[in-house]
């Protein structure tokens, strides 16, 4: 998967480069406040666009959260792709939060999906609906089967999923991100023991969201 080694997520870079590029050029000119304006723009999308590392807990029955952020929903809802009700749980991420998404679980890609559609605020119970979406369903080694959601939102207008149908992921390894703030919800089997509650913070690879019977 992309972005394993790297500081700064390389979906940033074309941002950083123009928005470091118009910095010069106004510093050049000597319009110093919009220099100075320009050069907060840039350090925002450096840090916008940063990959840190993650210690990923070993216990294999441990589902990871996917997204840093804040757990906004928390309760049984159907997921339409496996046709059945699960435990859902929903992360907001802002535009502060880390964006690089990682796999909630270590196993197979069997299906993926896109959907296209709005972009409502991600809060708003709608989104779950009617918002831009693109998600995976994977399958452990013992063939349990959980969906990961990425849902665009009001600003974030592009999502990036690298995993494909066929791939083999691993439990907190980077799979994908959205750009400037969205939403992540995974869907656990009901017999999963739940670790978090609602508003509770996540960091995506390290916070056990369940573990899985």
């Amino acid at each position: 998967m992309r972005n394993e080694n790297t500081p700064i997520a390389v979906e940033g870079y074309p941002f950083i480069a123009v928005a470091a590029f118009i910095t010069l050029v106004f510093a050049l000119l000597s319009w110093k406040i919009l220099a100075v304006f320009a050069f907060i723009v840039t350090l925002f999308i450096i840090f916008f666009f940063r990959n840190p590392d993650r210690i990923v807990p070993e216990d294999e029955n441990a589902v990871v959260a996917p997204a840093d952020g804040v757990v906004i929903y928390l309760g049984n809802a159907l997921e339409d792709h496996l046709g059945e009700e699960m435990i859902k749980i929903s992360i907001f991420m802002s535009v502060f939060n880390v964006h690089v998404n990682r796999a909630p679980v270590s196993g197979r890609v069997v299906d993926s999906f896109y959907i296209r559609g709005k972009f409502l605020d991600v809060r708003d119970e709608r989104a779950t609906f009617e918002n831009e979406q693109s998600g995976l369903i994977l399958e452990t080694a013992r063939g349990l089967k959980i969906a990961v959601v990425q849902v665009a939102g009001l600003i974030a207008r592009r999502i990036v999923c690298y995993a494909k149908k066929g791939d083999e992921v691993k439990r907190g390894e980077r799979y994908g991100l959205i750009r400037f703030g969205s939403r992540l919800d995974v869907y656990l089997p009901k017999s999963a023991q739940l670790r978090v509650a609602m508003g509770d913070k996540t960091v995506a690879g390290e916070t056990v969201l369940g573990i899985l019977p």
